[in-house]
């Protein structure tokens, strides 16, 4: 009998990476508890629930015995759990200290957690630790504990390194796309990221050109408990509203890190396994403060990446990264990686007792993260050119809706209140999207040309009308002209890949073009749409009548 003993979220998380070690051996029976005295320990039972584990309460779990107890933090009583103890790494090294409590060592070495009940209790039986560095630094603080203290690398890092072939599907769930994916990481305590700067995210999302970019948090296990679920989404509204992405606290934090271009972190290790999976840039948001550990890894990293100023900033920040930094602090950080679960299963048989089963089940992929709940904004803003458009499309405001405004002179069109109504009739160009295949082959539905006539006919401040089909061709009608149009926009070849324009960011540019050549008779034309640092053609001609016939 194996018995997981977690203290809050983050240690059942880390207890939940190492299981794959005994996974498919049923002479072991696992069970989980929750370790007294922690504030975020109500939330570890709600995540043994979720993940369908037999919880025991604490009283019954310290009248039991087992053949092996794991717990990944040595805080709270567990040496009255009776059976050999493992402890597994919490976390990417040890770089933060508690500024209260124990003695201000750095969490995860403090003595007063590794001696809580007295220096005649047994020591646990193996400290299973990421690197020989935290083997020294263990002994410095806690010698009887050093002495039990093996390097065997670190279990949660492997299912990132194992998932970095998933890197593409993950920005596919993420609907990335041919943007630069920039997460943010914020650890928890008053010196993270979100206390210190919690209206960062919503500046960022702000600033961040949408064809370009793409904003996600990965926010501290503890902060997601701290709050909650609603109360944290409450507070990142504006961010979220404009499209970015919250990882959720178990695994999918991993999937957004292995998916990522860019990050921007305060002194949490996150950052550390993003630097360990591949060599992208690192900025600092880091303040300086009580916390961060001087010569840990995480300080000599913090100490070499550019530190952020300004959101404004970014772009020159990120350009300021020395490649090399990161994974220079990673190996500082894990040795034996893509070996360590490897590694603690011939450790944790050792000490069963046990020989291992001769087909190790096979470690356990990442899942693909959610995709952000907004949809794309409907603002465009650029310059018409005789044959281009150059468009730059902000994130959108809280409330979009599935009907969005361009060229519009404030802000996006939301189609449930009275602000909404507002922008709509301010708007030059609507456009919707069709509705998902189970609603459009069902009920009513109007046909492409039926909504745009629609569209001017009740927003007489509108010009142009354009129904996006699933296909991805737009049908397009421009108040004043007597046919419709129908225009697609041509895919770019880059390295191998295939990269295409946003329909809506193609009508916007065709818009524009008509407007630029509102005197010209249209049969066919080539429109430039420019996004960003790319450059797509769009194809413009009169629409078949099957074309606007179809249902959007």
């Amino acid at each position: 009998t194996v018995l997981l003993a977690a203290r809050s979220t983050v240690a059942l998380y880390r207890l939940l990476d190492t299981l794959p070690a005994l996974s498919g051996d049923d002479r072991i029976t696992r069970l989980f508890t929750l370790v007294p005295g922690s504030e975020f320990g109500a939330d570890a039972l709600a995540a043994i629930e979720e993940v369908g584990g037999r919880t025991l309460p604490w009283d019954e779990a310290c009248a039991r015995s087992y053949d092996l107890v794991l717990a990944a933090s040595p805080k709270g009583d567990l040496h009255l759990l009776r059976g050999p103890r493992v402890l597994l790494p919490h976390g990417a090294g040890y770089n933060k200290s508690i500024p209260g409590e124990g003695s201000g060592s750095a969490s995860g070495l403090d003595p007063v957690h590794l001696h809580r009940s007295g220096h005649d209790a047994p020591p646990a039986a193996l400290h299973a630790v990421a690197h020989p560095d935290q083997v020294a630094r263990l002994a410095a603080v806690a010698p009887r504990a050093a002495e039990r203290a093996k390097v065997i690398g670190d279990p949660t890092l492997e299912r990132l390194l194992a998932s970095r072939t998933l890197r593409e599907p993950f920005r596919a769930a993420l609907g990335t796309g041919a943007r630069r994916l920039v997460a943010l990481a914020s650890t928890w305590g008053p010196e993270s990221l979100l206390r210190r700067d919690p209206g960062l995210p919503a500046r960022l999302a702000a600033l961040l050109p949408y064809d370009e970019f793409q904003l996600a948090l990965v926010a501290h296990p503890n902060e997601h408990s701290r709050l909650g679920a609603y109360e944290l989404a409450e507070r990142l509204a504006p961010a979220l509203a404009a499209g970015m992405v919250l990882a959720r606290p178990h695994e999918e934090w991993a999937s957004v890190l292995v998916a990522a271009d860019a990050l921007i972190t305060d002194h949490g290790s996150a950052a550390l396994y993003y630097c360990a999976v591949e060599d992208r840039p690192v900025v600092s948001v880091w303040r300086g403060g009580a916390e961060l550990i001087p010569g840990s890894p995480m300080d000599a990293l913090l100490s070499r990446v550019p530190r952020l100023e300004r959101a404004e900033d970014l772009a020159e920040a990120v350009r300021a990264y020395r490649p090399g930094t990161g994974r220079e602090a990673a190996r500082a950080a894990f040795a034996h990686q893509g070996r360590a679960l490897n590694r603690l299963r011939t450790e944790l048989y050792a000490l069963l007792g046990l020989a291992p089963p001769p087909h190790a089940r096979p470690l356990t992929l990442l899942p693909a993260p959610r995709p952000a709940a907004r949809t794309p904004p409907g603002l465009r803003r650029g310059r018409r050119g005789l044959r281009d458009a150059v468009l730059r499309r902000p994130p959108p405001p809280p409330g979009l809706g599935r009907i969005r405004a361009s060229f519009c002179p404030s802000s996006t069109v939301r189609n449930s209140d009275a602000e909404s109504e507002r922008l709509a009739r301010s708007a030059g160009l609507l456009y919707r999207r069709a509705l998902p295949a189970p609603a459009a082959h069902s009920g009513v539905a109007w046909t492409a040309d039926g909504w745009a006539r629609h569209a001017l006919s009740a927003y007489p401040g509108c010009r142009t009308a354009v129904a996006i089909l699933p296909s991805g061709l737009g049908l397009l009608r421009i108040r004043g002209r007597a046919h419709a149009y129908a225009f697609r926009g041509e895919p770019r070849g880059e390295g191998g890949r295939i990269v295409r324009a946003d329909p809506a960011a193609a009508a916007s540019a065709v818009h524009a073009w008509l407007l630029a050549h509102r005197d010209r008779p249209v049969t066919t034309a080539r429109v430039s749409c420019v996004l960003g640092d790319r450059s797509f053609d769009v194809l413009l001609r009169p629409a078949a009548p099957e074309e606007t016939a179809e249902a959007v």
